[in-house]
């Protein structure tokens, strides 16, 4: 990424300038505050006060567009909202999707079939052992029906132009290498029919009132350790995309995206060798991500090497123990959001939105037994917990058709304006190598605000210096916190 400089004379000029007022929302590692507004607001100053090294935001620099901010709704998590009364499940879903009432998530990955984070496996098409159904004369919803679909209708009421991404863990299991939903690959004489499964998948969630905006090929191809899971190599996915799936949706008059890999990011080259078919390539909007292993930067190389196309970031499971006095927000925000964000992701998307105290359900033999909902609920009764704080930093107000904009990174080379100590009225300018400033990331929204998300990863008390137009701006930030920062472009 391309560093930069901003040398400020505000504070030899004194112009007047209209009054910028900072809003904080606070999140302490104490749970005394929970991205809660601060009472308290600042106003950019023409003056710099304290010697600290500024974040210089700079709006005239701008990186990737944003879709939003939000989680899975996974089989599991579409049951538990479907058994709440309806007047809680309502007032939950408005605290979860309303921006203007809640936090306002604006993206949701729905599973293509059955995932790991179901009670049990399924696909749209199952057939006895033995059987094969190549026409889909047996295609059905039925087991979404029971809580997904009305949930995302739900949803859909509240917010309307939600984004959603569906990602399959695998095809059915007539059409596998081993006949079972656990591992193995899919048969290459059902390449064709398993690209009609998804446009027929697409096509009936249309018709009943949900829009697909993009689709994974497959969620984790490197790992056959989940049930239900399948691998594929990226020629393989290459192949499938380039002579079945991109053509189907091309004749079905989709408009749907398709987006490969969405697997760790220690494998760079998986999509970089997709991409490098260049008949698959025009067929294929970006690349997905997960970080359960390997460095967020990798996203970064990708797109370095193929700018055309786009990044996404599909899948973290963020958990902490149940009744714990302290929260880790500093460290979950900087790599959830600041990291992922500033490594060319459009969207960040964790894993899951619900499930219960126990953090069911999930499959036998491979489901994930860990995966803790950014909510929990039982009964009609919830709780938050940090997955569902980490999002409502970033969702409430960076919304889709936000832009990042540059701002100064700890390893950024800063300059200031110091008084020379022997003759006042003198200024030196003085440079740093390494600003040493909080992580951070910042946006411009559509309605014309700026958005700065800082994260206090030290142990000390940070004063965040803030450089905005020449302006300033002084806030503190306690060890381990996380702010939110909202002003006036």
């Amino acid at each position: 990424m391309k560093k930069f400089l901003l040398l400020s004379l505000a504070t030899l000029l004194g112009a007047a300038a209209p009054a910028q007022t900072v809003r904080t929302f606070l999140t302490r590692p104490d749970r005394s505050e929970l991205f809660a507004e601060q009472s308290e607001t600042v106003e950019f100053s023409d003056r710099r006060s304290g010697r600290a090294h500024c974040i210089v935001v700079d709006p005239r620099q701008r990186y990737q567009r944003l879709d939003g901010f939000g989680f899975a709704l996974t089989g599991g998590s579409a049951q538990h909202l479907a058994a709440m009364s309806a007047p809680a499940r309502r007032a939950l879903l408005e605290e979860l999707f309303d921006p203007e009432r809640g936090i306002g998530i604006s993206c949701i990955r729905l599973t293509l079939g059955a995932s790991d984070l179901n009670s049990f496996v399924f696909s749209y098409d199952d057939m006895p052992a033995g059987g094969e159904d190549f026409p889909l004369a047996h295609f059905s919803l039925a087991q979404d029906l029971r809580d997904v679909v009305p949930v995302m209708r739900e949803i859909l009421e509240i917010a309307p132009d939600i984004q959603v991404l569906s990602s399959p863990w695998s095809a059915p299991a007539w059409m596998k290498t081993n006949g079972d939903v656990r591992g193995g690959q899919l048969r290459e004489a059902c390449y064709g029919v398993y690209a009609d499964y998804f446009v027929r998948y697409v096509e009936a969630m249309r018709d009943r009132g949900i829009e697909i905006d993009a689709v994974t090929v497959q969620n984790e191809p490197l790992n056959s350790r989940n049930t239900p899971s399948m691998y594929w190599f990226a020629n393989q996915q290459a192949a499938f995309v380039r002579d079945h799936l991109g053509p189907k949706f091309r004749d079905a008059g989709l408009s749907t995206k398709i987006v490969v890999f969405d697997h760790n990011c220690d494998r760079p080259d998986y999509a970089l060798a997709v991409y490098n078919d260049p008949e698959a390539a025009k067929y294929i909007a970006g690349a997905a991500f997960h970080h359960y292993r390997g460095d967020l930067s990798a996203m970064s190389y990708v797109h370095e090497a193929r700018p055309d196309k786009e990044i996404y970031f599909t899948e973290q499971m963020t958990t902490e123990r149940p009744g714990q006095p302290r929260i880790d927000i500093a460290q979950a925000v900087e790599r959830l959001v600041i990291g992922i964000t500033r490594n060319w992701s459009r969207n960040v998307v964790l894993w899951n939105l619900a499930a219960d105290p126990d953090n069911d359900p999930h499959t036998d033999n491979g489901g994930c037994s860990m995966c803790q909902g950014a909510v929990t609920i039982d009964g009609d009764r919830t709780e938050r917990n940090l997955a569902y704080w980490v999002v409502a930093h970033a969702s409430k107000f960076v919304r889709p058709g936000s832009v990042r904009i540059a701002s100064t990174e700890p390893a950024d080379r800063s300059i200031v304006l110091d008084e020379d100590e022997q003759r006042p009225g003198v200024f030196r300018a003085n440079v740093a190598e390494r600003s040493g400033v909080a992580p951070n990331v910042a946006f411009r929204t559509p309605d014309g605000h700026i958005v700065l998300v800082v994260a206090n990863d030290s142990w000390s008390r940070r004063s965040i210096s803030i450089q905005y137009n020449g302006r300033f701006a002084e806030l503190p930030l306690e060890p381990g916190a996380a702010a939110t920062f909202v002003w006036d472009a």
